[in-house]
């Protein structure tokens, strides 16, 4: 195996492993991703990570003669935390906007994914309609129609880490009901979705991997750079 690089446990639908993968692509680094099916998750994941949710990022001390006690990050937001202040190419976590780009990604983590869920899962949620949580989702999704009418990205010009954070989750609540979704007063979103869809990162983030066995090579994520310039 490639004794330099971290290792990545991810899901590839799960929105908080894209948004990992995400923020690993931005920061060009490469990580072994190991692919794991969530009602058969591999036992060296969970001696890892008992709680046994993705992602999980376990990070290698290679000045140390032995690697495997790595130090383990469970959480997606300190994943792209974590790489981003390896190296920040394209200005993600910009000192300007970061204090904002907090406050909005906890919104999308604390509330609008409460509804989402929801949402998504009307029929396991019966104390309310379909439709019901459908607009208490929306209430989120006019913040991010708000802030588009004023800039390209969630906080200006430049994409920030709000961006690369909450796509994943606007994408789960579009695919509930694609239809539904674009009839909804959020043009500007719905832009904005439409072109990370097609942006090259997350194309590669989207890559298909079969689940990781303890016999496999490694698999290096991602194989190979993308230029944005």
């Amino acid at each position: 195996m490639n004794s330099s690089i971290h290792r990545l446990y991810s899901f590839r639908r799960c929105p908080y492993a894209m948004r990992a993968r995400l923020g690993i692509l931005f920061a060009e680094l490469q990580v072994e991703l190991r692919e794991i099916i969530l009602k058969n998750k591999p036992a060296q994941m969970l001696a890892i990570s008992p709680k046994g949710t993705v992602p999980v990022l376990q990070i290698f001390d290679f000045t140390l003669e032995s690697t495997l006690d790595g130090t383990v990050i469970e959480e997606s937001g300190e994943i792209m935390l974590w790489a981003l202040e390896q190296q920040d190419p394209q200005s993600l976590l910009d000192a300007k906007v970061l204090s904002q780009a907090n406050a909005l990604i906890e919104q999308n983590d604390r509330e609008f994914k409460h509804w989402l869920d929801r949402y998504k899962y009307a029929d396991r949620h019966l104390e309310m309609t379909q439709l019901e949580y459908r607009q208490q989702g929306e209430v989120f999704l006019q913040v991010l129609e708000d802030l588009l009418t004023k800039n390209k990205y969630l906080l200006g010009d430049s994409i920030s880490i709000a961006d690369i954070s909450i796509m994943p989750f606007v994408r789960q609540f579009a695919h509930v009901d694609r239809d539904v979704f674009c009839s909804l007063p959020y043009p500007k979103l719905q832009l904005w979705l439409q072109l990370w869809l097609a942006h090259p990162f997350f194309l590669q983030a989207m890559t298909k991997f079969k689940p990781w066995e303890e016999e496999d090579d490694v698999v290096v994520f991602p194989s190979s750079f993308i230029d944005l310039n």
